[in-house]
């Protein structure tokens, strides 16, 4: 039971547990006061009570012994002159016969022992219930012939005072404890805040925002992590743009090497069949993977370049229905196209979305048995395209790491082997979305397949 207790109590949030400490120290200080504060406070007024009730009831004794010792005949009106305030009772034993006057009580009610203390000679006192009402029962004796007198004073409205009184101190107790509760609520989310900061520059970093940073502050206890973050990520940036640099130079200075060989294999394939059948296979082989090195060239160069999101100046508002034209006949060749009237418009760089739509469509066509359904429609207020395809799926735990870079063992082909892709195709789409602020994932296609889904914000016409 204490394992399961400690795992959910590591379960919850340290803001929270933070906040439930602060609420738990502050109900105990609370609850502790408030019990010595009742304790003080009930003890004093019951013995304020008591020794009025005791000092009223001796005068009246004396007023009915001496009455007794007289023989008056106005013993009975002097008793119902004692009575005073309202739910008072005084009962007298005189000869063994007992005279009540005031509120209305059974004499076999009051306590027997109260009764023989009093005869024997002892003044003695007791705190009853009588018809449920509290009362404090004063017996005493008057005369020397074992008479008995007792009073009997409400404790009504003592007991109302001590509610009260409770009353207060456990709603003080409740305050004081959720008072703390918000207390440390706020303490932890003052003393957290770096934390909270920490982790959204961190988010946002691996998201591939590299502009990230922790604000300066001048906590002695503060700055040297947010120095010590704001430079590893400045380092971080510096190696990302220089390992950028790096592909996009290689990628550039390639293509014109590539370009030679690209155009000296087209020459061989065009002679081909002058070739024997060795040579002819080795030209098909050489000209397919200097193609498929190109376009990996290619993709290198535009990573480099779009590692960072598109400038202002190149977005535009873009027509969704427009960029689905611009895909190649032969990549959606047979696939129902759906266009929602009007369609939607988005803020982007034509240029990106042309290749993020046409790399889906070579994806599907390498991957997915080719391009079924291109569908543009909205959202939850959300520009989006889905591209269907019909091949088996992308299961669930690979539909992240299909958008890394060179992960061409994700999928393959539909006999199984490898396709010729790059994969950077699915990167680039990533990428590219992300810089214009959307998102792209895989859902399961309801017939069957995978659909790749592009969500970008919708702007008005």
């Amino acid at each position: 039971m204490s394992e399961r207790l400690t795992r959910s109590w590591r379960t919850v949030s340290l803001r929270w547990r933070v906040a439930l400490a602060f609420g738990l120290v502050s109900t105990a200080i609370a609850g502790l006061l408030a019990v010595t504060t009742w304790q003080l406070a009930s003890s004093y007024m019951l013995e304020q009570r008591e020794r009025g009730a005791t000092t009223q009831a001796t005068v009246d004794g004396r007023l009915v012994a001496d009455s007794l010792r007289r023989g008056s005949d106005e013993l009975p009106t002097l008793l119902v002159g004692l009575t005073g305030e309202p739910g008072t009772a005084v009962l007298l034993r005189s000869g063994g016969r007992w005279t009540t006057a005031g509120r209305e009580v059974d004499p076999a009610m009051v306590p027997a022992a109260l009764v023989d203390l009093a005869a024997a000679g002892t003044t003695s006192r007791q705190r009853v219930v009588l018809g449920g009402t509290p009362v404090l029962a004063v017996a005493m004796p008057v005369g020397a012939t074992g008479d008995v007198f007792v009073r009997l004073a409400p404790l009504t409205e003592l007991d109302r005072t001590l509610r009260f009184v409770s009353a207060v101190l456990v709603a003080g107790t409740v305050l004081a404890g959720l008072l703390g509760v918000l207390l440390g609520w706020w303490t932890a989310r003052r003393a957290l805040l770096p934390l909270t900061e920490l982790t959204d520059a961190a988010g946002r970093m691996a998201e591939g925002d590299l502009a990230a940073r922790l604000p300066v502050r001048h906590e002695a206890d503060l700055a040297p992590l947010a120095a010590r973050f704001n430079a590893t990520a400045d380092a971080l940036a510096e190696r990302v743009r220089r390992d950028a640099r790096f592909a996009g130079d290689v990628s550039h200075e390639l293509r014109t090497p590539l370009t030679t060989m690209i155009n000296a294999g087209e020459v061989l394939h065009r002679r081909r069949e002058e070739l024997p059948d060795a040579a002819r296979r080795a030209v098909d082989l050489l000209t397919a993977d200097v193609r498929r090195f190109h376009r990996m060239v290619e993709d290198l160069l535009e990573i480099s370049r779009g590692i960072q999101a598109p400038h202002s100046q190149d977005l535009e508002p873009v027509d969704l229905a427009g960029i689905v034209q611009n895909v190649p006949d032969h990549l959606v060749a047979g696939a129902r196209i759906d266009v929602a009237t009007p369609a939607p418009l988005v803020m982007a760089d034509r240029r990106r979305l042309d290749q993020v739509l046409a790399n889906l469509c070579q994806n599907a066509r390498h991957h997915g048995g080719g391009v079924v359904r291109l569908g543009v429609l909205r959202r939850d207020g959300h520009a989006v395209i889905e591209v269907d395809d019909a091949g088996p799926g992308v299961p669930a735990e690979l539909r992240q790491r299909v958008f890394e870079r060179f992960a061409r063992g994700a999928r393959t082909g539909r006999d199984g082997g490898d396709t010729g892709g790059t994969g950077l195709g699915l990167a680039l789409v990533a990428q590219h979305v992300e810089g214009h602020g959307g998102r792209v994932w895989i859902e399961d296609r309801p017939a069957g397949g995978a659909r790749f889904v592009v969500a970008l914000r919708e702007v008005a016409s």
